[in-house]
């Protein structure tokens, strides 16, 4: 067992019995939603896991600790503290540990965690990927290189749409990262469900969506899998509203000259208060669809449909 690793015991029994677990990381916790709506929403989604018959391992970094599965406690606590923690990408993990302090987990810290806890399947509101104008900043997010060499399957509502889509998905395929769509075969958007850009394959069920991960698990291919959830119809954001938004957001963050990992809270955060919230309800419900798809996912994974 990796002795940086702290696995909860709830998490460790489903381990033990081989029950479908789904990984949750926590940035969207401390960074990507307000409190008490990060905890709230946080406990929702546990909650929405367990309903559908998985287990949930909300996973980050406290007190030098990787933690795959966190208590309620610990999930208040990082939402209380909020942006004050910091937010862990790959090349932040070992002055984390060797310091003993905490991270909130991004999609690429949450892959890293989960592949070491022996959980494949993990559920999150919206990737990061190539940030627009990037051919000058060269800023790309680290979570398209841990799917390229990561195996674990990631389901969310597709890039999000503060981001270039058409170079994401580019991105993605020169690293050999298959993009499904699930019901679609348009990428959605996050705050949208369509975009204008195609995914490699439309599936239609958890059990075909398992097929092809495990098939991708049997031959020894590296990397992981993404699986981009369209946000349900009814909480869908008009196209033109939302890129409105977005495009406003990014000529502020230039302005003040935002870069690197602060720019998708900021970003975000910028969208919210542009859209009267409703950018924040659209959050919730799309993070709340995820969960759901990767529970049915992770049951037809262990054979459980």
């Amino acid at each position: 067992m990796n002795k940086y690793l702290s696995i909860s015991p709830e998490v460790q029994q489903a381990l033990d019995g081989h029950k479908p677990i789904v990984a949750l990381e926590s940035t969207i916790i401390s960074h990507g939603m307000p409190y008490p709506q990060n905890v709230e929403t946080a406990m929702r989604v546990e909650q929405t896991i367990r309903d559908c018959g998985a287990v949930p391992a909300t996973i980050a970094i406290i007190g030098g600790k990787l933690k795959a599965g966190c208590t309620a406690e610990e999930i208040e606590y990082l939402g209380r503290k909020g942006q004050a923690i910091t937010k862990a990408s790959r090349r932040d993990l070992p002055v984390l540990i060797a310091r003993g302090t905490d991270g909130a987990t991004t999609v690429t810290t949450t892959m890293i965690i989960a592949a070491m806890a022996g959980i494949h399947v993990f559920a999150t509101g919206g990737i990061g990927g190539v940030h627009r104008g990037a051919e000058t900043t060269m800023d790309i997010s680290a979570d398209l290189e841990e799917l390229a060499q990561t195996p674990v399957m990631v389901i969310c509502a597709g890039a999000k749409s503060i981001l270039d889509l058409g170079l994401t998905l580019e991105y993605l395929e020169t690293k050999g990262v298959p993009v499904i769509g699930y019901g679609t075969e348009e990428l959605p958007a996050f705050y949208t469900r369509k975009s204008g850009f195609k995914v490699d394959y439309r599936i239609d069920t958890p059990q075909e969506l398992a097929a092809a991960f495990r098939a991708k698990l049997d031959m020894g291919l590296n990397g992981g899998m993404l699986v981009t959830n369209p946000i349900p119809e009814e909480y869908s954001m008009p196209t033109d509203v939302i890129n409105q938004a977005i495009d406003q957001a990014i000529d502020e963050a230039n302005k003040l000259g935002i870069h690197g990992k602060e720019t998708t809270p900021f970003l975000l955060a910028k969208v919210k208060d542009l859209t009267g919230g409703n950018s924040l309800s659209a959050n919730i419900q799309l993070v709340l669809n995820n969960a759901r798809l990767a529970a049915m996912t992770a049951k037809a994974l262990n054979g459980n449909n």
